[in-house]
């Protein structure tokens, strides 16, 4: 049933998920908004009444219709946890604007497109767009990759472990743009990401790695493993860079464009091992 998940979900994505109302960030807004006291504790019981809550949902439908009723709740929760339909169409806006030179516009979708880890400040265009692509890998990471990781290795809980990181992502971004990095410090919301980013993280980024310069790639890949406090965004994007490191950084359009291709590789390959993997275990 993952495996049948998974593939239905990208290719609805992929098709007909160009806004927000797909999307768990959107729905859960007014409860991030009624949030008045923050802390680790708070987070960390949010999302684990939200993943009994669907926990619960899964039991509830598990015996009824030969199952079906099941299926379409592991169908409905992933479509709302994987994909990012709203920023994709910030990174069309983008491209849009870049292609016209409209330079306010640029600089307004490539603050949204970069909302959680932010530009550099008085930087050089290349490093500004190096920011930009590592941004756009991110995301890609975020929305796509890591909720695949929770759901395969969620086993029949999937949607259960999917839920949970959906919940935590939609509050930080939540918390990115409409909190202070006072609360959000207090929330303890990127402590617990970062931990749950560590192992995901670590497996795109060997994908990364060998798609890059592996004389380069793979030692650094090597040294992550042992690496516990560096953030996982930085792993992942400076392995990410060795892919990259044969484009130029000067291209308002093809810079951003290159790490979206590079970024879909990554997941296509992703996605056929599982494919693989699944198929498999089912034969053995």
């Amino acid at each position: 049933m993952t495996l049948f998940t998974l593939l239905l979900v990208l290719a609805w994505e992929r098709l007909f998920k160009f806004g927000e109302h797909w999307q768990l960030d959107h729905h859960l807004e007014p409860l991030f908004a009624r949030i008045r006291h923050t802390s680790l504790v708070v987070t960390f019981l949010m999302a684990l009444c939200w993943m009994l809550v669907v926990a619960l949902s899964l039991r509830l439908a598990a015996n009824w219709f030969f199952g079906v009723p099941l299926l379409v709740l592991w169908i409905m929760i992933s479509l709302l946890c994987i994909g990012a339909g709203g920023i994709r169409k910030h990174y069309r806006a983008y491209i849009q604007a870049a292609g016209r030179g409209d330079g306010h516009a640029c600089d307004a979708m490539s603050e949204e497109l970069t909302l959680i880890h932010g530009l550099p400040v008085d930087c050089d265009k290349e490093a500004r767009l190096r920011e930009l692509q590592n941004a756009l890998l991110w995301i890609n990471f975020r929305f796509y990759l890591a909720p695949l990781f929770w759901l395969v290795v969620g086993g029949p809980i999937g949607p259960v472990f999917l839920a949970g990181y959906a919940f935590l992502r939609a509050q930080q971004t939540w918390m990115a743009r409409h909190s202070t990095p006072l609360k959000r410090a207090q929330s303890g919301i990127d402590a617990l990401l970062h931990w749950l980013d560590w192992v995901p993280a670590r497996l795109v980024g060997v994908a990364y790695a060998l798609l890059g310069h592996g004389e380069k790639a793979l030692p650094a890949w090597f040294a992550s493993l042992a690496d516990l406090h560096t953030g996982q965004y930085q792993v992942l994007t400076r392995l990410a860079q060795f892919s990259l490191a044969r484009e130029p950084h000067l291209d308002d359009i093809n810079t951003p464009r290159a790490a979206v291709l590079l970024a879909r590789k990554i997941t296509l390959v992703i996605v056929v091992v599982v494919a693989l993997l699944t198929i498999y275990g089912a034969l053995v």
